[in-house]
């Protein structure tokens, strides 16, 4: 049964057309090799021409060149059919030719008697023009575009794959949407590459017809008058017509796939097809039509001029040109009865005069994130113009709510005339968290630590990570991605600087009422579990937990593991400290994952035993007499020496590229946390119960007293 179905499943997909491209070749071949009949020629050749029609088509209403990939293949198949067709006709011709003008079939007869009159020195002109056309004109140009657009398309490639990288990071697309970008990439490299190769075909095609044509002309000659006894004049009458209409035949097919592949290389990747983008941004403005009107009116004018076609085509210019004129009034019409009844809406409200009771509705609460735009970056927030920005704070915090585990508070928004034009600010509780200046009608170019060369803009800094980075032009897009840039608007600089103050501040973004939705999740996955929260532990105690653990980059999406450990650890000590220390114990793997990057091998910096013992005894000592952690102080001296040591040895991981990691001992884990955070040092601090059993541990390196 097996071996049946797969049978069938093998002539399902025969019969879906898989056998089509083999049957083409095998006939390509057999054109090749073995005689064929005129009758047989006739609809090849017809075949021939619609093929080539087809794709001319095909290729103006094609939106985007890789809507069309399999191109460069329908290329290569046509070129090799054509060149098959002319073994094929040749043979005949050459053979029959001296039967008369029907010998190789009725189409090259009627290319070689009615296109060129019968006359084969007309035809001979007719078809030098067509090949000069093809060959110097359209194949040229297009096999220069196709060169030029393969190089410059392979060398894009690094920087729109750290432009969709950016954007992946930010949350504007998620992991399918990026996978979906990178496959459009390598395809267009592929594509581009392909077209760059199947120029060269139509290329040669061109210089073959030349050849073929003298070598039909000389061996129909040679035929004629040695084998069959004629005349020099009916030989040359006969195999020349026969052999211009072969040409002809085989040079209009060729000359409609080589303007095809113009077309592909030379079209703009937009939503519109050629058609659509010809009368969009040719006849958008009435200005250049009624121009053209006036002077084919003048030429008109001109005695001796042939006054019906150049006044008629000047009245059908100038009727255009009133068509697009009055549309665009009619439209700017409505827009602005749009806006006066706006403005008598808002004519409608109290007076300034009257001033309502006041009431608790007046007074506003504090934004929880707030983001002020200067008047010029209103357009950035406006969906009636465009406007991305809220579509991408939208995707940065799903991100970021799925990635910490708790929904990201909204984002409010509003233009502030205080700032300038166009600066913006992130506020946290309505206290300034961050602020910049961005351009909207610019691109940042973001130098990611190597490029390649420099490149003409305003140069600042990216306001989210710090790195150098140039305002440029959008023309400029392509250039600096070669370089190695990553280009980004100024829509994504914004969303990706709130995205890295939401991460920053998330500990602080976490309150009571998301704390709740916890709850209620947990109810529904543990409901015993879910039982013993408030009872035996308070909300604010797990509020405490969940912001110390946010604090230092650590998700909360496995709120039951969490809640397990601080039900357990609850037993002994209601202290928020040592509840985060027994739930990041539980945590351990997923701690060793978010802070490896998946490195299977943890390398770790770790402290000189004499300073880790005295660290742990200042701890010891300070809870003896009940002050706590946050009380113990480090010799200023020693403090500053520590820091700059650590400080040294994060740069050192960062530069290899490797994480920045402190194994400690557990008492001092949480005060060195802290001592690492306020100094700067971008390093996770882990204690000895917090590796995983699963992970091996490197020691990169090692830091005492005296650095």
């Amino acid at each position: 049964m097996a071996e049946r179905g797969e049978i069938l499943a093998n002539m399902r997909t025969l019969s879906h057309g898989n056998l089509a491209v083999p049957v083409l070749l095998l006939a390509i071949l057999a054109m090749v090799t073995l005689p064929v009949p005129p009758f047989i020629l006739d609809g090849l050749f017809t075949f021939n021409i619609a093929l080539s029609l087809v794709v001319l088509l095909v290729s103006v209403y094609t939106g985007r060149p890789l809507d069309f990939a399999v191109f460069p293949t329908i290329l290569l198949v046509a070129t090799l059919l054509r060149l098959a067709l002319n073994v094929a006709s040749t043979r005949v011709v050459l053979l029959n030719g001296h039967t008369g003008g029907d010998a190789a079939g009725k189409v090259i007869q009627a290319f070689g008697e009615v296109v060129v009159g019968g006359n084969y020195v007309v035809g001979m002109v007719v078809f030098v023009i067509l090949v000069i056309i093809n060959f110097v004109v359209v194949t040229k140009g297009a096999g220069r575009i196709s060169e030029v657009s393969a190089r410059f398309t392979l060398d894009a490639m690094p920087g729109k794959q750290m432009a969709i990288d950016a954007d992946m990071n930010s949350g504007l697309i998620d992991q399918d949407e990026a996978r979906l970008r990178r496959s459009e990439i390598a395809q267009e490299a592929d594509f581009y590459g392909s077209m760059d190769g199947a120029s060269k075909f139509v290329r040669g095609d061109a210089v073959a017809g030349i050849l073929i044509l003298l070598i039909n002309i000389l061996g129909g000659l040679g035929i004629g008058m040695l084998q069959h006894d004629l005349p020099f004049g009916t030989a040359m009458r006969l195999y020349a017509l026969l052999t211009i209409g072969d040409g002809l035949v085989a040079q209009i097919p060729s000359l409609l796939l080589s303007t095809a592949t113009a077309i592909i290389v030379t079209r703009v990747s937009t939503t519109q097809d050629m058609g659509n983008q010809v009368v969009t941004q040719m006849f958008e403005s009435p200005r250049s039509l009624a121009m053209a009107a006036v002077i084919l009116g003048i030429m008109g004018s001109i005695p001796g001029m042939p006054h019906v076609a150049f006044l008629g085509l000047a009245a059908i210019a100038g009727g255009m040109a009133w068509l697009i004129f009055d549309r665009r009034r009619k439209a700017e019409a409505a827009e602005q009865a749009e806006v006066a009844a706006e403005t008598a809406a808002e004519a409608e409200k109290p007076a300034e005069g009257e001033i309502p009771e006041l009431g608790w509705d007046d007074v506003q609460p504090v934004d929880v994130l707030g983001l002020e735009v200067g008047y010029r970056l209103i357009p950035l927030v406006d969906k009636n113009q465009n406007g991305q920005l809220l579509s991408r704070i939208k995707g940065v915090r799903k991100k970021l709510s799925q990635e910490l585990g708790f929904l990201m508070p909204s984002v409010h928004i509003r233009d502030n005339l205080d700032l300038a034009p166009n600066a913006y600010r992130i506020t946290l509780m309505g206290v300034r968290s961050g602020s910049a200046e961005v351009y909207p009608e610019r691109e940042l170019a973001i130098n990611p630590g190597q490029v390649f060369g420099k490149i003409q803009g305003t140069e600042t800094k990216d306001p989210a990570f710090g790195m150098e980075a140039v305002w440029i032009d959008p023309e400029q897009r392509e250039q600096a991605q070669t370089l190695g840039y990553t280009v980004v608007d100024a829509s994504t600089v914004v969303a990706t600087h709130l995205n890295q103050v939401m991460h920053k501040h998330a500990h602080e973004l976490i309150g009571h009422e998301e704390v709740g939705r916890l709850l209620e999740m947990l109810g529904r996955q543990s409901p015993k579990l879910a039982e013993q929260f408030p009872e035996k532990v308070p909300v604010n105690v797990l509020l405490k937990v969940l912001q110390n653990l946010l604090s230092e980059g650590i998700p909360v999406r496995d709120i039951r593991t969490i809640a397990e450990a601080i039900v357990e650890a609850a037993q002994k000590s209601q202290d928020p400290g040592q509840l985060t220390a027994a739930v990041r114990i539980a945590l351990s793997r997923l701690i060793a994952e978010t802070v490896s990057g998946g490195e299977e091998t943890l390398p770790v910096i770790t402290l000189e035993p004499d300073l880790e013992q005295l660290l742990v005894k200042s701890i010891h000592q300070s809870r003896q007499a009940g002050a706590g952690e946050e009380t113990v102080a480090l010799e200023p001296g020693m403090a500053e020496r520590l820091q700059k040591s650590l400080n040294d040895a994060a740069r050192r991981q960062e530069v290899a590229g490797k994480p920045a990691i402190l194994l400690v001992a557990a008492p001092i884990r949480a005060m060195l946390a802290r001592f690492v955070r306020y100094g700067g040092a971008q390093m996770h601090v882990l204690s000895y119960q917090e590796v995983p059993d699963d992970r091996q541990i490197t020691i990169v390196a090692t830091v005492g007293q005296d650095g």
